[in-house]
């Protein structure tokens, strides 16, 4: 159903007249007339009634005007979901208690203006072609993934370091430190769960693993971090990482330690990725905040894979 002959019924049918409605929508009472006729073949029924003084509406007519009002409102809120600057901006995070979620309410408690939806994505091949459809407008990822450049229409900016931190529960070996080097690690069974080959968290941990010879599991589903904690809780051989910033909440019987990991510190290092062509205005006002308000990358102390290349 053509739209502009459906806003044209209805602005005959507010106006009472052709004429009236022709100098309202800013078209000859010729083309008002033209549109009129073929909306009424397309639905095969009159929908005024013509007369010297005006146009009323016939009974098919009455019954089609709300419709025709509210095809129009759809028509606007589907133009309005995707317009730059009246659209949320959409930006994906890896889970609602990770670093990158906490950025996001940063950001929404400095602009509470700009409208945003926050979506998580699994992986960055998921993330990469949302970008260049325009799904999203920018994506929190470890950029880049040995062998895997980013396409050309994708451009990244080094966003945060996350320090990883190690979480066992109170029968570890561990448990009491207060810090624990980096190296002391080595036996250690470190249970990953949802580290799947290919990701860019997969090759992340193939090369922690390949610097410092830790043991990382990644055996059994993944069945979300309460699941992670409630098992490293009651296992003395497991331990798992966890970023610094990362939200957990675990039921007080539970007494896990969350333990500084030093000498180095290993980080996670996040880019923002978005398409270069995208126009929403809120992205720059994105790039700006975390520029400003996020530390700066490969400090003194910490270890980053060597392929992760700021751009």
């Amino acid at each position: 159903m053509d739209l502009e002959a459906v806003r044209t019924f209805v602005a005959v049918a507010e106006a009472g007249q052709f004429q009236k409605a022709a100098t309202d929508l800013s078209i000859t009472q010729q083309a008002v007339s033209k549109r009129v006729a073929a909306l009424e073949r397309t639905l095969g029924v009159r929908l005024f009634i013509r007369a010297p003084r005006g146009a009323g509406l016939t009974i098919d007519g009455q019954a089609f005007l709300p419709h025709a009002r509210e095809l129009l409102r759809v028509a606007e809120r589907a133009g309005a979901s995707v317009r730059p600057g009246r659209r949320p901006l959409r930006v994906d995070v890896i889970a609602s208690r990770s670093a990158q979620s906490g950025l996001m309410r940063g950001f929404h408690r400095a602009h509470p203006d700009i409208d945003l939806d926050v979506m998580m994505l699994f992986d960055i091949g998921t993330a990469i072609t949302a970008l260049l459809s325009g799904a999203i407008d920018a994506s929190f990822r470890a950029v880049a993934a040995p062998g895997r450049p980013l396409p050309e229409d994708i451009a990244s900016v080094r966003a945060f370091d996350e320090p990883l931190q190690l979480v066992t529960g109170p029968a570890h070996a561990l448990a009491g430190a207060r810090s624990v080097p980096l190296a002391e690690l080595t036996g250690h069974r470190i249970w990953m769960p949802g580290v799947a080959p290919g990701t860019e968290w997969g090759a992340y941990y193939d090369d922690l693993v390949a610097a410092f010879g830790l043991t990382i599991e990644v055996t059994g589903p993944n069945f979300g971090s309460d699941a992670l904690l409630d098992t490293v809780s009651g296992t003395p051989a497991l331990a798992t990482f966890m970023g610094e910033p990362a939200r957990l909440v675990w039921p007080a019987g539970h007494v896990l330690r969350r333990i500084p990991v030093t000498d180095p510190t290993p980080v996670y290092p996040h880019s923002l990725l978005w398409h270069r062509d995208n126009p929403h205005p809120a992205l720059a006002t994105l790039r700006t905040h975390l520029a400003a308000t996020t530390t700066g990358h490969d400090a003194a102390g910490t270890w980053a894979p060597g392929w992760v290349i700021p751009r």
